[in-house]
Formats: C-alpha cells, sequence, structure tokens
C-alpha cells in the first residue's frame, strides 16, 4: 500500500542557507555591472513599481484592513499606509538612488611606500546583506536599491503587518531589475513569517554578512543579542530639542512643533523638549503643541507653564513614544541641557534652538549623537533629506557607519598593493 505524504516543511536553517547561497552567487554577477548598468536597473524598478500601482494598493489595502483589526495603534497604522502619493514617493527614491554616484570602486586614498609599493584603498561590496524590518512597506523598496546600487545582495524579511503590501513591492522590483539584467536572486524576500526564520538569519555567520534591523526597540534588542553576524543598528530614536534662551521665539515654536507632530511614528520625531527657564516664550510653544493634540508631560517647571500638562514620570525621560506624547523639562541653561541629554539620549538625534553662535557650536561639539542640529527640526534625520537618496537605516553604534546608512556604509573597502617585484627583507 502505499501513502501520500506531504512535503517536508523547510527547517528554517536549511531555507536561509539555501536562500544565502544563491544571493551570494547572484552577488558575484551584481558586483561585476557597472555604474550605468545598475542605474538603468534601477530605473527599470521604479517604473515596474509605477506600473504595478493598482496591485501594490490593493495588497497594501488588505494589511491595513488586517492590521485595524488587530488593533494597531494609529502611529503603526500610519507607518503601514500607502497611498498613491506615497507609492510614487517610494519610486522616485528609488530613482534618486540610481541617479547617486555609485561608491563601488572609489579609491578612498592612495600613497606609495620608501620601497615603491603603490598602496590604495578601495570601496567594495558588503556582499549579502540581511535586513530584518517592520511595517514600513517602503523599506522594501529602499534596500533593494541601496543594495542593488551598492553592488550587494539583499535577503528581505518583512514584517507580518505588510506581508502582502511586501510581496507585491517585492514583485515589482525584482520585475524591473530582471528586465535590466539584475539577477533575480540578488533581491530576495524571505518566504515565510516563521520567526524562527529570524534567528536562523541571525545566526547564519559566514552565509549572510551584515544584519540591519528596522523596527521597535524589541525587535532591535533581539537582534543586538543573538546575531552572530555584524549588526548595523540604533536600538531607540529619543530624540530632543533644547530652546535655548537666545532661541528666536518664532523658530523655536515653528521647529518644536514639527520636530514633534509633522509625523509622531518616526524615530526622528522629538520624543523630549528642554526648554531654558530664561527663554521668554516658553508658555507659547508648550501651548502651540497642546493645541496640535500632543499630550505633554513634565517637571514641576514645566507643568508651571500651563496647567494642561501632565506630571512626568522617571521612566518618561526614557521613553520613544512614536506617538502624540512629548517629555517636557525645564532647565537651567545650556550645561544643564547637556547633561539631561547625556543621560537620557540614545544618541541619535539632538538639536538646538539658539542664536548664539557659540553656543551653538558648543551644542555641536559636546553632544555625543549620530547627528547633532542647530535651528532645524529632528525630522530632518533622514537619509533622503541628507542628499543621500534613501537610508537603509540610522545608526547609532561608532563603527563602521554612523548616522543615516545609504551607500557609503553599505560598503567596506580593501587594499590594493601594487609592486614591481619588491621581496620583504
Amino acid at each position: 500500500m502505499t501513502t501520500d505524504l506531504a512535503p517536508a516543511v523547510e527547517a528554517p536553517e536549511a531555507l536561509v542557507a539555501r536562500l544565502a547561497g544563491v544571493g551570494r552567487a547572484a552577488q558575484r554577477v551584481l558586483a561585476r555591472m557597472d555604474a550605468p548598468a545598475k542605474a538603468a536597473a534601477l530605473h527599470a524598478a521604479a517604473a515596474a513599481l509605477r506600473a504595478a500601482e493598482s496591485t501594490i494598493l490593493a495588497a497594501n489595502a488588505q494589511d491595513m484592513a488586517a492590521g485595524e483589526a488587530r488593533g494597531l495603534t494609529g502611529a503603526m497604522l500610519d507607518r503601514l499606509r500607502l497611498d498613491s502619493a506615497r507609492l510614487a514617493g517610494i519610486a522616485d527614491a528609488v530613482d534618486a538612488v540610481a541617479d547617486l554616484p555609485d561608491p563601488v570602486g572609489q579609491v578612498i586614498d592612495r600613497s606609495v611606500r620608501p620601497n615603491g609599493l603603490e598602496l590604495s584603498r578601495v570601496r567594495v561590496p558588503v556582499g549579502l546583506i540581511g535586513i530584518i524590518y517592520e511595517s514600513r512597506p517602503n523599506v522594501t523598496a529602499d534596500a533593494a536599491a541601496l543594495c542593488v546600487r551598492s553592488g550587494n545582495a539583499v535577503l528581505l524579511r518583512g514584517g507580518s503587518e505588510a506581508v502582502h503590501s511586501n510581496r507585491a513591492i517585492h514583485a515589482a522590483l525584482v520585475q524591473g531589475l530582471v528586465s535590466a539584467g539584475v539577477p533575480e536572486a540578488a533581491v530576495q524576500l524571505m518566504p515565510t513569517q516563521d520567526r524562527a526564520a529570524v534567528g536562523a538569519m541571525l545566526t547564519a555567520a559566514g552565509l549572510i554578512d551584515m544584519i540591519i534591523p528596522r523596527g521597535g526597540k524589541s525587535l532591535v534588542a533581539r537582534v543586538q543579542a543573538d546575531a552572530r553576524v555584524p549588526v548595523l543598528a540604533h536600538l531607540d530614536g529619543i530624540c530632543h530639542t533644547f530652546i535655548h534662551a537666545a532661541a528666536d521665539p518664532a523658530k523655536a515654536r515653528a521647529i518644536a512643533r514639527n520636530a514633534k507632530l509633522r509625523r509622531t511614528g518616526i524615530c526622528g520625531a522629538m520624543e523630549t523638549l528642554l526648554i531654558d527657564s530664561t527663554f521668554p516664550d516658553a508658555q507659547a510653544v508648550v501651548a502651540d503643541l497642546l493645541d496640535g493634540g500632543c499630550e505633554l508631560r513634565g517637571d514641576a517647571r514645566a507643568r508651571a507653564l500651563d496647567p494642561r500638562i501632565s506630571p512626568a514620570s522617571a521612566e518618561d525621560w526614557d521613553t520613544e513614544y512614536l506617538d502624540a506624547i512629548l517629555s517636557v523639562a525645564v532647565v537651567d541653561g545650556l550645561g544643564a541641557a547637556l547633561a539631561h541629554i547625556e543621560r537620557h539620549s540614545s544618541h541619535h538625534t539632538d538639536a538646538i534652538v539658539t542664536e548664539d553662535e557659540s553656543v551653538a557650536e558648543q551644542f555641536l561639539a559636546e553632544v555625543d549623537s549620530a547627528i547633532v542640529m542647530v535651528n532645524a527640526s529632528t525630522q530632518f534625520a533622514d537619509g533622503g533629506e541628507f542628499g543621500l537618496g534613501a537610508e537603509i537605516g540610522i545608526a547609532t553604534g561608532r563603527l563602521h557607519a554612523r548616522g543615516p546608512v545609504a551607500l557609503e556604509g553599505l560598503t567596506t573597502y580593501k587594499w590594493q598593493v601594487r609592486g614591481t617585484g619588491q621581496v620583504r627583507p
């Protein structure tokens, strides 16, 4: 008697090993493509995204409906939502990356040793990059574009919240890329939402060359704790804005409102507002935020500015709200602001509003964050706004890359040594 057996489910480690194997082979082909060929492929991918608008938006509508049924927060739904304008922006970002200078092959520096050896450091791709992300479907396109432009293959693992959106975006991207000569396996999307596959990616040393997580604190903490592969990431976006005594009141009000309320769910959103005790327009700043629908939690001096401000707990100063909630403290001058930021900042993005140039320069020098700003909204903490075309994420570590990570951050370098027969004595 014969029995029909269901095919065995591929174990997560075997799945990752298989995808990594074909991805690494595709990367070797991609690495040989010249800059114009990679640019043409990305332009084709952007065109394919635009052509697939109805399919992608229909897939996103499925994810939005499921997210609402699951009770996702407003901030999470905002990250997930696509419309014609946002999809056009995603395609435009792919085009922008295509038009950026290719970092691969750039000579960082060159020198000649006394013995005649010529030494060069040359930018090269990292290899196969694994990207683990949550509810933002734009990451699928941004990551693919940046990796292809920098000669890297990529293995994408998106969150279950955006599974249909990610699959539709990935299918369109790959169609465009393949039409222009990029191997299909250069951009792969993990075919399962099984959490065990994430663990398999994190421990795939020798197969995946670098992991980049994009998502909430719990995701990034897990990646940093469990990874046996180098990780490029930031944990929290606890961003501060300090309004100095010499701040222009109109600038202070506009910057504070924009830094918090433009989009509350992004990592560059201000989470703590520090106001100098001698700044004359503090009440107007907090009133603008409260009137804009923001909940304020403050220390005793901040609460004295407006009765609508509720007391802040000790945990509030270390909380990334990603919502219309803001911690507010009144501080005595630059020194107190610097001390507060040093204690509570996640070293992502911190800003000062002041017309005193010497104070601004001291703030720039002493705040140890990946991005430090003067007289600008922290919401500019974005690779596109930095002229990088797009970003793969923000890095707050001190090794390899820091701040918005784009093409240069997705390369490493190798030494090339040219001799004329030298032997070492």
